[in-house]
């Protein structure tokens, strides 16, 4: 039989309900993602899944998609206490968050430095895994692994490595590994096509004060998405998903 669990204040129910917070995620090296096609996706990329956390209803679905050892059926009231959306779908994946990645892993893709709205960043990991983007870096900002992330990025976070920098570190791998960096800034920067983006490593800043001016310095290039029409800037996500699909997305055509 699958576990049941009934009770809100059951342990596990409590230890789940505290990775609302960063410290407890970290602590406990676990996140949560919500519905049914983000655990899914997560768990088809590789994630490893610690549980999935369902409501009676679901049960068949879920036992037929995951292993029945990671199955618990819980209620509805224990899905609220954990959730962190609105209108809870009634399934709860709890994930393990992967260990940090060696650095010499890291290949040209996609750097996020002190983006600080889930959404952008959510979205921008989820742009990073449809253009076959493989390595993402996080320096400062969002937690890649909260709630709101994971969700903004469909479950497509399991499939890029994700390594969780300081600007220090970036520069330091950046330059062992030869792959430059360039950053996206407003105006001033040379066009897509100056820039070897395939072979570089894409700095999106933040979305309020975009890259702070010594770390813009430290960087090969600069480039700059042209825009024909009156708009100043562009929301940081769009700008970012924009250059990634003229450095990956295009030149696969």
């Amino acid at each position: 039989m699958i576990t049941v669990i009934t009770s809100r204040a059951n342990p596990l129910v409590l230890q789940y309900a505290a990775l609302k917070t960063a410290q407890e995620r970290y602590s406990q090296s676990l996140f949560i993602a919500e519905g049914a096609r983000i655990c899914t996706t997560l768990y088809t990329h590789g994630m490893k899944l610690r549980h999935i956390l369902f409501t009676p209803e679901h049960e068949l679905q879920m036992v037929q998609q995951f292993p029945f050892e990671q199955c618990v059926r819980v209620t509805a009231q224990i899905i609220e206490k954990i959730a962190t959306t609105e209108t809870p779908s009634g399934i709860i994946g709890i994930f393990e968050i992967p260990e940090e990645p060696n650095a010499a892993m890291i290949t040209p893709g996609l750097v996020l430095a002190e983006v600080s709205t889930p959404g952008n960043m959510g979205t921008l990991i989820r742009t990073a895994a449809a253009m076959g983007v493989k390595s993402v870096v996080v320096v400062e900002g969002s937690d890649p692994w909260s709630p709101k992330v994971v969700q903004a990025t469909a479950g497509a976070i399991g499939a890029v490595t994700l390594f969780q920098w300081s600007w220090k570190e970036l520069i330091q791998h950046s330059r062992t590994h030869k792959i430059p960096l360039c950053s996206l800034i407003v105006s001033g920067g040379k066009t897509p096509q100056e820039v070897p983006l395939r072979k570089s490593l894409l700095i999106v800043g933040n979305e309020a004060h975009g890259l702070p001016t010594t770390w813009q310095k430290e960087c090969a290039y600069d480039m700059t998405i042209p825009m024909p029409g009156h708009s100043e800037s562009l929301n940081a996500a769009i700008a970012g998903s924009i250059a990634l699909y003229i450095g990956y997305g295009m030149q696969q055509n």
